[in-house]
């Protein structure tokens, strides 16, 4: 059991870092194949590895995180189109606004976290942009992870529970 929950959390730390890969359709496949592993080690196991790679999407919004070389731009480059400065002026508008209501940050981020609308990874920058506290992320994240991920590890004996009585 304890292989699997370490390949469960290796799997949701690289969804949190590389979007393509689906911490989702991990869950369903591994509950199906493995029943007897708790829903509720499951979820843990998934909310711990998402919070902690989206860590690093979180410390380099907020600045925290010095990003590699080959990431930062260099002096070399056109000046920038109207439409890079148009996103420039929006997310700029955004940042202040959550500057002024920080709150509105963590119900957002709070929702996003349980039901993925706004998808999580866009609230996880906004939160660093934001300037939320690293605390109130990652307590925010983990129980909404946590939430989300349990109900998804419990619903397929939910479902054959329901269908087979």
């Amino acid at each position: 059991m304890l292989g699997w929950l370490g390949l469960t959390f290796g799997v949701a730390f690289g969804s949190a870092i590389i979007p393509l890969i689906s911490i989702e359709v991990f869950v369903i496949g591994l509950v199906t194949q493995q029943p007897h592993i708790s829903w509720w080690w499951i979820g843990l196991a998934v909310a711990v590895g998402q919070v902690l790679g989206k860590m690093f999407y979180f410390l380099a919004a907020r600045g925290s995180l010095r990003l590699p070389a080959f990431m930062h731009r260099t002096g070399k480059e056109k000046p920038p189109s109207t439409r890079r400065l148009r996103w420039k002026a929006r997310l700029d508008r955004i940042r202040d606004r959550c500057h002024r209501h920080p709150h509105w940050m963590f119900g957002t981020h709070a929702v996003s976290s349980v039901v993925g609308l706004p998808p999580f990874m866009f609230t996880t920058v906004l939160a660093g942009l934001a300037g939320m506290s690293s605390w109130l992320f990652i307590t925010t994240g983990m129980v909404g992870r946590f939430a989300r991920f349990s109900v998804l590890a419990a619903s397929p004996g939910l479902m054959a529970g329901w269908l087979l009585h």
